[in-house]
């Protein structure tokens, strides 16, 4: 079974193939285990991801290098795409199992190249091998969820899943500035290992027991990912080192050049249609880049324009964005709930509104007039918004993936969501640094921003119209 033919199957909107894969029996003990340990690899992978960027600086100081701070990241998000797409072609032909145990692997292995780093060479090269196996499990969790848990349990894993964020949201960036300033930064590294260890101790039995894909799952003649995969992530930053440009022809060129470099990519690793936004998971794959580019682009910008148009303080800034913590997740659950008696399409169009609304509240804040404390209830609505959307899109694509062929599927919809993020993030900053090149005020650049992430939505919001419209019966 190739892509082409998943793509077309799924787009048509028909029901799952016949010979769908049959779940194991899910004893209480078996689903606990399997779930506990889902949700600490989320935990792990949060905490990581929200710690790395608070003591980066303090570990720059140490290592020097700044030079090549950007990397640290960048290299991440690299092979993190690359992870993405060889786990879904993997989980396809063999099961979840081992990518879910070479993704916690490779994991743990980039967290102890982390702080032992004596360099910043060493701690790039670190994070590209954390990137990779964080990509692997960005993948496999989702696969889980469609292979191991019924019909009418998946929305609410996928709501537990959005939940396993909070307390790395809220307690990760105190807990590890903390640490960095009175103990060490490595300690922000080694501390995550045992948790891996204990998460792979719990799933990877677990999914011992799946039975092997139908048929060995895809053609084993179709060519490796890991080629498109390195184009479409090389593409990616071609782009962003476009939008970041200050010369209008240096953005055009670059950003042309990485668009071609990036396409081939695309057309190999996502759904047929998915650039033309077909009905059914091509749309909905595209609609998850499209609600990543709005809802994160904007998280980048609100910041950023509290400290700098508004005078405010780092902290009044943090504070701002805390509360679409709590909200995702209420709208995650939102999710689990309506999941059974509202179309796909409704729901997304939902979440998609509200996003838009929160953009819309919070660029009031460039009227100096407009009260400071908006930010955090127009942020609150977004983040609600983002909480049913994504939760949404996210049982979309599981419901539409046919049998055997969910690692593609959830590999493609992660490679939407991380490529939404990165693009959202640099036509943000693009939009500030067009204003200030030009001589314009920042308020300027920061309304072009948030115009651009408004649009973002409301393109989310014409996509909906293209999602399945009614729930799939419980399996």
């Amino acid at each position: 079974m190739n892509r082409a033919s998943t793509a077309a199957r799924c787009s048509s909107g028909s029901p799952p193939p016949a010979h769908a894969m049959v779940r194991p029996p899910m004893t209480r003990s078996w689903q606990r285990s399997l779930t506990a340990g889902l949700l600490l690899t989320v935990v792990c992978v949060a905490f990581e991801g929200l710690a790395v960027t608070t003591v980066m600086p303090t570990a720059v100081r140490e290592l020097g290098g700044l030079m090549s701070y950007g990397w640290a990241f960048s290299a991440f998000m690299l092979t993190n795409v690359v992870g993405i797409a060889v786990a879904g072609e993997r989980i396809d032909r063999h099961g979840p199992r081992g990518p879910l145990a070479a993704g916690l692997a490779l994991f743990a292995l980039g967290l102890l190249g982390g702080g032992a780093a004596p360099s910043m060479a060493a701690l790039i090269a670190a994070r590209a091998v954390q990137g990779f196996g964080a990509g692997e499990l960005s993948a496999v969790i989702y696969a889980c969820v469609a292979r191991c848990y019924p019909a009418d349990q998946q929305p609410r894993m996928l709501a537990l899943l959005s939940t396993a964020w909070v307390v790395p949201g809220l307690v990760g960036p105190g807990v590890s500035g903390y640490v960095a300033d009175h103990m060490s930064w490595r300690l922000v590294f080694f501390g995550l290992v045992p948790i891996v260890f204990v998460a792979a101790a719990l799933t990877v039995p677990a999914l011992s027991r799946l039975p092997p894909p139908p048929d060995g799952g895809p053609s084993k003649r179709m060519s490796s990912p890991i080629g498109p995969a390195v184009l479409l992530a090389a593409g990616s930053v071609v782009v962003l080192l476009g939008l970041s440009a200050r010369a209008l022809t240096a953005v055009l060129g670059l950003a042309t050049l990485g668009v071609v470099m990036a396409v081939p990519g695309i057309r190999r690793l996502m759904p047929k249609g998915t650039l033309h936004a077909r009905a059914g998971i091509p749309a909905t794959i595209l609609s998850m880049a499209t609600v990543s580019v709005a809802f994160f682009g904007a998280e980048i910008l609100l910041p950023l324009m509290l400290t700098l148009v508004r005078g405010q303080s780092a902290t009044v800034a943090g504070l701002s964005l805390s509360g679409a913590t709590f909200a995702w997740t209420a709208g995650a659950w939102v999710q689990a709930r309506e999941a059974k008696r509202r179309s796909r399409g409704l729901l997304v169009g939902i979440g998609a509104a509200l996003i838009a609304c929160g953009i819309a509240i919070v660029s009031f804040l460039l009227v100096a007039e407009t009260p400071v404390a908006v930010a955090a209830l127009g942020w609150a609505v977004a983040g609600l918004g983002m909480g049913v959307a994504h939760a949404t899109i996210s049982l979309a694509v599981i419901e539409q993936a046919p049998a055997a062929e969910e690692g593609a599927a959830s590999a493609a919809m992660q490679l939407a969501n991380v490529l939404g993020v990165a693009l959202g993030a640099g036509l943000g900053g693009a939009a500030v640094a067009l204003a200030d090149t030009r001589g314009a005020p920042p308020v300027a650049g920061f309304a072009l921003g948030f115009a651009t992430m408004l649009a973002a939505a409301l393109a989310t919001l014409g996509l909906a119209r293209r999602l399945p419209g009614a729930p799939r019966a419980a399996v």
